[in-house]
């Protein structure tokens, strides 16, 4: 007979790693063409703004498509996240790459073609509406991966593999850090998709942007869609399939997060237009790219390391102490004068938004039944992208009433309101007794406590 291991409960957790993460059975199959598919997703609306400033002579014709694909983006991405979650990835993505593909050609001849505005708005609010929600879908497949335990369907339409299943108490541990995982990929795509998108519109073509975006959005979008196996199942809607679908923002909690995260947004949108007029007011607009990118190494490093500590405090109480960290870091950026406080400044705004952004999603993994999981994902992007366009707006028109220091107060603002809202409405981000337990991956639940939806079978 076999002898018995018994675990020692005091020998100390394992530290949760990128290297055990990225050894996750399957995880490389989607990560690689995943990474590939949202790159588009930071190239779009500045190839937009340069191709068509080229061919109007006017920025505020170019903002003006930009924003509204961008605002369409927003509106329908926990469309598209809801559709994922009932009919499966594969389903969404097959059909919505090609219309993008299809809208972004169309945009592309309508703005060489010298079209007038409400043309270019008719071409780029499809454009904006059917972008690919591949970062949620990664997100959702992670969870699906290390909490659900299982790889994915075994064929077209087989079951999940079993065996693997008895490893996601032990993976789920891992759930931050693949967060933090995604929040850093996120960032590396904002850092060099512009700088693609820049490159091509002005030493190849000013359409040469939009086709590399469209052709890497098709190019991603198909192969990521192909790897099955890694996909969460579809939950499809109906008595025959014993699911009823309620929205992801029946969940109090994402509610609270979507609103948060439209502080996020905020930090981006208010940070980029202020960052150009500060720089531009000194005449010395060249540092403008350096300074962005001190604020967004900032949001990276403090990604990389999130990922690496093993956290005992729970998110929703993590979550707090991120978003005052980000409201105390935005405080003095409004009076400041000086070149090289201000890049320490944005380096300790970019650290503020990391774990922001990683303490949301992992709350959302927690709160959110796995038939919502990708729509609850997109409500959080689509609050970052709202955000940022909202913000975006109001600090170049602070900037042009009041001076170019004055855009500054908007991250500040929505930061502070942000942290309002998570401080007075702590109590929905709490797991209830129905989330995971300690064991688990997750903050142990006591009964009462939380208000996670539940999603009745018919």
């Amino acid at each position: 007979m076999a002898a018995t291991v018994t675990p020692d409960p005091t020998a100390p957790a394992r530290k949760p790693g990128y290297r055990e993460l990225l050894r996750t059975p399957g995880a490389w199959t989607f990560l690689l063409p995943g990474f590939l598919a949202r790159q588009p997703f930071a190239m779009l609306t500045l190839s937009i703004v340069l191709l068509v400033e080229h061919t109007t002579g006017s920025f505020g014709t170019a903002g003006t498509v930009s924003a509204a694909t961008g605002v369409s983006m927003a509106l329908f991405a926990p469309r598209s996240g809801r559709l994922a979650d009932r009919f499966g990835q594969r389903a969404v993505l097959l059909p919505g790459v090609l219309l993008h593909a299809a809208a972004v050609g169309v945009l592309v001849l309508l703005a060489l073609a010298d079209a007038p505005l409400w043309a270019l708005l008719s071409a780029a609010v499809p454009a904006g509406a059917s972008v690919p929600q591949v970062g949620p879908m990664v997100r959702a497949r992670w969870a699906h991966l290390l909490r659900d335990g299982a790889p994915g369907p075994s064929g077209p339409s087989g079951p999940s593999d079993g065996p693997r299943a008895s490893g996601a108490p032990e993976r789920a541990r891992l759930l931050p850090t693949a967060a933090a995982f995604e929040s850093v990929t996120d960032e590396f795509t904002f850092v060099i998709g512009p700088v693609l998108a820049t490159a091509l519109c002005t030493t190849v073509h000013p359409a040469a942007g939009l086709i590399a975006e469209a052709t890497l959005t098709v190019t991603g979008g198909l192969v990521f869609a192909a790897q099955r196996r890694t996909a969460p199942p579809a939950h499809r809607r109906g008595r025959k399939h014993g699911v009823r679908h309620a929205s992801a923002l029946s969940v109090p909690g994402v509610r609270v997060l979507a609103v948060a995260f439209l502080g996020i947004g905020a930090v981006f949108g208010g940070m980029q237009v202020s960052l150009a007029a500060f720089t531009d007011h000194i005449g010395q607009p060249g540092i403008n790219g350096l300074l962005y990118g001190v604020f967004a190494g900032g949001n990276m490093l403090a990604g990389v390391v999130y990922g690496t500590l093993a956290w005992r405090s729970a998110p929703h109480r993590r979550l707090l102490t991120a978003y005052a960290t980000l409201t105390l870091t935005t405080t003095p950026l409004w009076a400041v004068d000086s070149v090289p406080l201000l890049a320490v400044l944005g380096l300790l705004a970019g650290l503020g938004i990391a774990p922001s952004l990683i303490t949301g999603f992992t709350l959302v993994e927690r709160l959110v039944p796995q038939t919502a999981r990708t729509e609850a994902f997109t409500w959080l992007t689509g609050a970052v992208a709202l955000g940022q366009a909202g913000a975006a707006t109001a600090a170049g028109q602070l900037t042009d009433d009041f001076g170019a220091s004055a855009g500054f107060t908007v991250p500040l603002v929505a930061t502070a309101l942000a942290l309002v809202t998570v401080t007075l409405l702590r109590g929905w981000l709490k797991p209830g007794p129905e989330a995971p337990r300690k064991e688990d991956g997750g903050e142990p639940g006591r009964r009462g406590e939380g208000h996670r939806a539940t999603f009745p079978v018919d």
